[in-house]
């Protein structure tokens, strides 16, 4: 029998329910994927956390996962086309990935990049395609310097992929005792800069005299924002994923998957990032996996804030 979490009504992760469920068969323009690895993200718990407007309880948690198709309906064709059964691919924007077998829309599901395993797979899209979004929004281009907060995180370590295979030049936030972190946006091309009090005066002296031509924010902080507003000359060209009523007080932009435009922007840009992990450019550091059945104590995890890496359920 498969397995699922649901949100039985709103509230904290210790209210979610494991229960066994029938999947669905596929129908028209349907597969079912046996799921070998779900994303964990921040918004599984936050999007359940209170009631929102046409939520209908329960919730299967979960936006995204990788694993291998067991049945495709009539006249199922997938993001990049043609799918049959035994092919092993992607899935996001989802609705229940925390699963052992989930029936999906099949323009919603790739193929898997081979380059990535499961655990990575799973993780790539859902930060992969909110930072392809903030580098469209901001208007980035080839040579300019960019200010990014909270570069460590998974958002940040796809913007930093991305903006070195861009040629931009990124000056990215960390703890100022957080080495580990400091590492990794070294790796992945950045210039670390501790955050706390002198932050603008260390992000200028990373610059080197190059102006701050945009800010990306995915930390939310008031350092954050004040910092961005007193580099960036246009506000049009700062963007956060964390504060919309700042982001309104400020003149600043704010995006979220669940914005019309953003949606429609990330499920364009779903095929584009897969490419770029298939071509080698983005990889999916992986902090740690759970157990399927241990998804609230990974979403835990996740919530501290500071998990070094993405996190995967594993049915």
């Amino acid at each position: 029998m498969a397995m699922r979490w649901t949100a039985p009504a709103p509230g904290p992760v210790e209210t979610w329910s494991f229960d066994e469920f029938e999947p669905a068969p596929p129908g028209p323009h349907e597969v079912t994927v046996r799921i070998h690895a779900a994303g964990v993200n921040p918004a599984d718990a936050k999007h359940v956390a209170t009631a929102r407007p046409g939520t209908t309880y329960p919730v299967p948690i979960g936006y995204e996962l990788s694993g291998e198709i067991t049945a495709v309906g009539p006249d199922a064709v997938g993001g990049l086309g043609e799918l049959s059964v035994g092919d092993e691919v992607v899935a996001f924007r989802v609705q229940g990935a925390y699963a052992t077998h989930l029936t999906v829309p099949a323009r919603d599901v790739f193929p898997k990049p081979a380059t990535l395993s499961h655990a990575e797979a799973a993780n790539l899209l859902l930060a992969g395609t909110t930072a392809a979004e903030m580098i469209q929004v901001t208007r980035v281009a080839e040579g300019e310097t960019v200010l990014l907060h909270a570069a460590s995180g998974a958002v940040g370590v796809s913007l930093l992929q991305q903006a070195r295979e861009l040629g931009v030049r990124v000056i990215g936030t960390v703890g100022p005792d957080a080495e580990d972190s400091a590492a990794r946006v070294r790796r992945y091309g950045g210039i670390p800069v501790a955050y706390g009090e002198g932050l603008r005066e260390r992000v200028l002296d990373a610059a080197g005299g190059e102006p701050i031509a945009a800010a990306w924010d995915a930390v939310g902080t008031d350092e954050a924002f004040d910092v961005s507003l007193a580099l960036v000359p246009e506000r049009d060209r700062i963007v956060t994923i964390v504060d919309p009523q700042r982001a309104k007080k400020d003149g600043v932009l704010w995006i979220a998957g669940a914005l019309p435009e953003s949606a429609r922007f990330r499920n364009i840009a779903r095929a584009r990032i897969l490419e770029l992990a298939a071509s080698g450019v983005l990889d999916v550091p992986v902090a740690r996996t759970f157990a399927l059945a241990d998804a609230v104590e990974a979403v835990r995890f996740v919530m501290t804030g500071h998990p070094g890496g993405k996190v995967a359920l594993l049915p």
